[in-house]
């Protein structure tokens, strides 16, 4: 892992060129992509293969960040209890979290009730196109969602990009090095190098960044356009202002108790979140946001056991984004849908939720198996968000990192792992970035 920044001056920070910072340049692109949308739909969508380049440019090097990473962090704390204490209190505090996440999620689209009075009739709307989400669902269940943690071969979980699958090998590994002691540290010398050499190829493909956020951008507004999803307005315009007030009135506090403002944090990783709000991909800033947050102060170990974990298990604008589009689907299509369904729906959202990462469209996807595993929304009713679906990944996935970000900030300082002198620094632009 990269070491942390040296500390640089206000005065040099000034000296650097306002230009030349990422948030600037993807600001830009992005600004520069929705003009091109609006004015030039038919060339805009022709833009698209910026975005998914850049994105799968950065998925091929997720696989072995987080292998190095959490071996390296597993290895050199040489101690199996914490690394379970660590394990159980991410946990722990992902399921309280995404619990909250969505009920508030239930409750906001009970409120706004963005669906009710549409009286949508399916044998209407063409449901050929989600097809192929609907194709992608397995069966839901505790065994279910833990057999598919074990890849089918040590090599399958880099392959495939399973980021669940990974982590379990990583974990494996990283104990195996412990009870090797004193003989594993070529190995950890190995890795740590390595680490070096991916991360030296992060910073590489990041230089692409604003022409991934700007492929991508002019491909959602060429696309869909903001006239053509008038009618979807307020699920949109709802499930943005739902985000907003969960970041605000849940991670905002528990920013506090930890010591720290939300709104620098958020300030300090603007380029990631701009990044991530341009390509609707959280993955996209996965090895940005490990190294970050270990410059921020928190342990190197810490990091790489909780950001790869909360990828899958502290999805908090997943969790808003299906609570939200279920209900959804159940006004716009006249689904009898009362108190004692939802609070069925919420047990099932709480599996299902966690199986997101490492599917391509996962949130769709998992809307779709969160349908079919109801058995009271049709399923094909997603036919009616996929249009939008892109808009509301362009919240859900800024307030997934915001939520990963703060969560790792949370159990470092819970584990005695976080350099407060240090964050207080960095937040407050007293050392670099």
């Amino acid at each position: 892992m990269t070491a942390p920044s040296a500390p640089m001056t206000a005065i040099d920070r000034r000296a650097k060129a306002w230009w030349r910072e990422l948030w600037v340049q993807v600001l830009l692109a992005m600004a520069l992509g929705i003009a091109l949308g609006v004015a030039r739909p038919d060339v805009a969508t022709q833009m698209q293969p910026l975005g998914d380049a850049f994105i799968k440019a950065i998925r091929m090097l997720i696989a072995p960040i987080i292998f190095c990473t959490v071996v390296n962090g597993i290895a050199h704390m040489a101690d199996m209890a914490r690394v379970g204490r660590v394990a159980i209190k991410a946990i722990l505090y992902f399921e309280a979290i995404t619990t909250l996440a969505l009920v508030i999620g239930l409750v906001a689209v009970n409120l706004l009730q963005p669906g009710a009075g549409m009286n949508v009739d399916l044998s209407t709307i063409n449901t050929s196109l989600v097809d192929p989400y609907v194709k992608q669902t397995t069966a839901v269940g505790v065994v279910a969602f833990l057999m598919n943690i074990i890849p089918q071969t040590f090599v399958g979980a880099f392959s495939e990009g399973n980021i669940l699958q990974v982590l379990f090998l990583s974990v494996l590994c990283g104990f195996a090095l412990i009870w090797l002691g004193e003989r594993a540290r070529p190995v950890t010398e190995v890795l740590d190098v390595a680490a070096k050499m991916v991360f030296g190829v992060v910073r590489i493909v990041m230089w692409a960044a604003p022409f991934g956020a700007f492929g991508a951008i002019a491909f959602t507004v060429g696309k869909f356009g903001i006239g053509s999803l008038s009618s979807l307005g307020k699920l949109v315009g709802g499930f943005y202002v739902t985000c907003v007030f969960f970041i605000a009135v849940v991670l905002g506090p528990v920013a506090a108790l930890c010591g720290f403002s939300l709104v620098k944090l958020i300030r300090y990783i603007r380029d990631e979140i701009l990044v991530c709000f341009a390509t609707t991909s959280s993955e996209t800033v996965l090895p940005r946001i490990i190294m970050k947050l270990e410059a921020l102060g928190c342990e190197r170990s810490v990091v790489g056991l909780v950001i790869p974990t909360g990828y899958s298990f502290n999805l908090d604008g997943t969790c808003l984004y299906l609570a939200t589009a279920t209900v959804f689907l159940a006004q716009a299509t006249n689904t009898p849908f009362d108190v004692g369904h939802q609070v069925g729906l919420l047990l099932i959202l709480l599996l299902t939720s966690k199986g997101a990462a490492g599917i391509a469209g996962a949130a769709f996807v998992v809307l779709a198996a969160t349908l079919a595993a109801g058995g009271t929304i049709p399923v094909a009713s997603v036919a009616l968000v996929l249009g939008v679906h892109r808009l509301m990944s362009q919240a859900l996935t800024p307030t997934n990192l915001i939520g990963n970000a703060v969560a790792t900030v949370l159990i470092a300082g819970w584990e005695n792992a976080l350099d407060r002198a240090r964050l207080r620094a960095v937040l407050d632009g007293a050392v670099a970035e």
